[in-house]
């Protein structure tokens, strides 16, 4: 999308809010424990530095429940931001009021604020006009870097934009548009779709509008077996999602008429129950009455290696079994390592299937890992993202 970026915007001396994702896992002694969403803003918090902007960053934590919780604050963000940006970070005491307006008309050009948690305002996920114009009154320029909530509406991904005068893209949302971009639009062949996660109805919307775009697809995890279910394969007591029976029966009847492969688990490790000390063993074909599936078996991992290891183009998201258990990891750390080592371009969708390839120890081996789960899901199902079209068209 022909939107601006921040790289198109003149900084110099303006009062600069970056939306940015700072909705990163904190302990309770208050320790960030994965700060990757931190360092993927450090490009566009950079340059805005370089060109002498008055930064201020705005960000969610967790969900509050109708006002500011001690627990969800963003003060530890600033510590750390701080030690990555090698500079200081201050913490504002609120994202708008007078007293955030008095600290704001004290900086200097290059100066780094971190406004407090934007949530702790229940208007923010209302998109509420009054605090849209409260936000847009902080400042000149307004650049959204959040791409993991360009699915949302809210005060801080939409609202702000109608009340300043030009809204821009940051690099890290820049960098996503382009690389789920060039899946939908341009994928070198063979482009191969690994989908996992547990539900079909979670990716239903990417299957249909995939499936003109694909070459195959990979399903594994607990969506496979809904499919396995709907070829009238018994799947003993696996998560079976009934009313994505049809839609997945469906869909393989489509794919079949557009000559795409649906590869789909032949072999399982299987249990009674999900819990790591729970005994398991491995079965071909059908699964027993009251064994589960939670993890793809040794057959399925060699057929799938072979498809990723002929792609040019992967896109991967979800897991192929409960990766969090040592016993229903191996599918989905083997399948890391194929996507790894294959040499095509390769996409990792957010969330699960992120951490998943960094507990595999390939995550710098991949081209691409998206920082928005639910939003790069929307992005492929080619819905519009309301955090990006509110940004300002280049023309």
């Amino acid at each position: 999308m022909a939107k601006l970026c921040i790289d198109d915007l003149q900084l110099e001396g303006q009062r600069l809010l970056i939306r940015v994702d700072f909705n990163v896992p904190i302990d309770e002694r208050g320790t960030i424990t994965d700060d990757t969403r931190i360092r993927a803003a450090l490009p566009t918090i950079s340059y805005a530095v370089q060109h002498g902007a008055k930064i201020l960053l705005l960000s969610h934590l967790g969900r509050p429940k109708g006002g500011p919780n001690p627990k969800l604050s963003l003060g530890p963000v600033a510590g750390r931001l701080a030690a990555l940006l090698g500079g200081p970070v201050e913490m504002a005491e609120d994202c708008v009021g007078p007293q955030v307006k008095a600290r704001i008309d004290r900086m200097a050009a290059g100066d780094v604020l971190l406004l407090e948690n934007c949530r702790f305002h229940p208007e923010e996920e209302k998109n509420d006009e009054a605090f849209s114009g409260a936000l847009a009154g902080l400042c000149d320029l307004y650049v959204n870097d959040a791409f993991g909530t360009a699915h949302r509406a809210h005060a801080s991904t939409v609202g702000v934009t109608r009340f300043v005068k030009q809204s821009a893209c940051g690099f890290l949302m820049q960098t996503e548009l382009k690389q789920l971009g060039m899946l939908l639009d341009r994928p070198a062949r063979p482009f191969i779709a690994i989908l996992g996660g547990a539900k079909v109805s979670d990716k239903i919307g990417v299957l249909a509008n995939l499936l003109p775009k694909v070459d195959g697809f990979l399903i594994g995890g607990g969506m496979a077996y809904t499919f396995l279910k709907a070829q009238g394969h018994e799947v003993g007591s696996s998560r079976v999602e009934a009313d994505g029976l049809k839609v997945a029966q469906e869909t393989m009847e489509q794919a079949a008429r557009m000559n795409v492969a649906i590869h789909l688990p032949s072999d399982h490790v299987i249990a009674e129950r999900i819990d790591v000390n729970a005994p398991t063993r491995q079965v071909d074909g059908s699964i027993p009455v009251g064994l589960m599936g939670l993890d793809i078996g040794p057959a399925t991992i060699s057929r799938f290696t072979r498809e990723v290891e002929r792609a040019k183009t992967i896109l991967w998201n979800g897991p192929m079994g409960v990766f969090e258990m040592r016993p229903f990891q191996a599918g989905t750390f083997a399948l890391a390592k194929a996507v790894a080592t294959s040499g095509a371009h390769s996409v990792i969708g957010g969330g699960d299937t992120a951490a998943a390839v960094v507990q595999a120890g390939v995550a710098e081996r991949m081209t691409h890992i998206s920082t928005g789960g639910g939003a790069s899901l929307e992005f492929l199902e080619g819905k519009e993202l309301p955090g990006i079209a509110a940004l300002t068209d280049k023309n």
